[in-house]
């Protein structure tokens, strides 16, 4: 059998790097299992955490670091791979990788989540090429251009916010009349004289042979379509659980891993924690006091079903 550790933990966002902290401190033999070279998640692509206590106006990449470097400042071990699927094996799991298996007593789900595709034409064929799902990390390629954002949430409207420092112009593209973000960000981006909302509306397609050329828009309550002028367009429509790997394991709700503030799921030994269970509130320190919540609820299975 492969080492047997006490905890697995998969994901390496803030949910998963909280956990990594707490389950050191509670000296658990653990490890950490991240797909991506670089830990953080998708705190990495936000330019500024603004509510996020104690730090305010802390970028998205250097918050992700330092919870990185807290968890390596405990020695927490972390595994490069890609876990495929998890398996029931007694009273321990198998994680199953692209580049290993891996044996634990318990498991902690931090999965996260991904940006969620409109699912229009030309998305796919002009993705990289003027279509992005963050702006932060690529509004600077459309300094003094012209963009869109579609959506209505916060991210959104932080998204149209600041590409309004470097753009031309900025139009917010939203399917209902009013926002969804926060009321403070809904002051600041219709303060904005270069930001133009265009409400009731929705994309019909994405236009352009090699690069994005312009967006074919539907409004929602004439039904007339109309076409715009633009070389970007950031999609802020919401976000999808990166849950697919775990379908069957536990019982799920949209995707999303039903688990509650404990972060027990309704299998043994597996907990979730972050923006893969389902919560009321996303965020990153929402998804910090899961991870210290998950591991809790690990050691306390770990007590009750130690063995003999």
């Amino acid at each position: 059998m492969n080492h047997m550790y006490d905890l697995i933990i998969i994901g390496s966002g803030p949910a998963g790097l909280a956990a990594a902290i707490y389950a050191q401190r509670a000296r658990l033999d653990m490890a950490v299992i991240e797909k991506e070279m670089v830990s953080g998640g998708q705190v990495l692509t936000t330019y500024e955490v603004d509510n996020y206590p104690g730090l305010p106006g802390m970028g998205g990449f250097d918050l992700g670091t330092r919870f990185r470097e807290h968890a390596d400042r405990l020695g927490a071990a972390f595994i490069e791979d890609e876990v495929k699927e998890i398996r029931e094996e007694g009273n321990h799991k198998q994680i199953i990788g692209t580049n290993g298996v891996y044996t634990a007593r318990t498991v902690i789900i931090a999965s996260g989540a991904v940006h969620r595709k409109l699912g229009v034409p030309g998305e796919e064929k002009l993705a990289g090429m003027g279509v992005s799902y963050c702006a932060t990390c690529d509004g600077a390629f459309f300094r003094k251009k012209v963009t869109a954002v579609v959506g209505g949430g916060d991210v959104a409207l932080e998204d149209a916010v600041f590409l309004s420092r470097m753009c031309e112009k900025v139009y917010l593209i939203h399917r209902r009349d009013e926002l969804r973000g926060a009321k403070i960000l809904q002051e600041t981006l219709l303060s904005l004289e270069n930001v133009e909302v265009l409400w009731d509306t929705v994309v019909e397609s994405i236009d352009g042979d090699n690069k994005v050329e312009g967006l074919t828009l539907r409004n929602v309550k004439s039904g007339e379509t109309s076409a715009i002028a633009v070389q970007g367009v950031f999609i802020a429509v919401g976000i999808q659980p990166s849950s697919e790997a775990f379908a069957g394991l536990a019982e799920m709700e949209h995707g999303y891993i039903k688990a509650g503030e404990d972060c027990v799921t309704s299998a043994p030994g597996i907990f979730a924690a972050g923006d893969v269970r389902t919560k009321q509130l996303r965020q990153i320190i929402t998804a910090a006091a899961d991870g210290a919540n998950a591991v809790t609820s690990a050691e306390r299975y770990l007590t009750e079903h130690r063995e003999a």
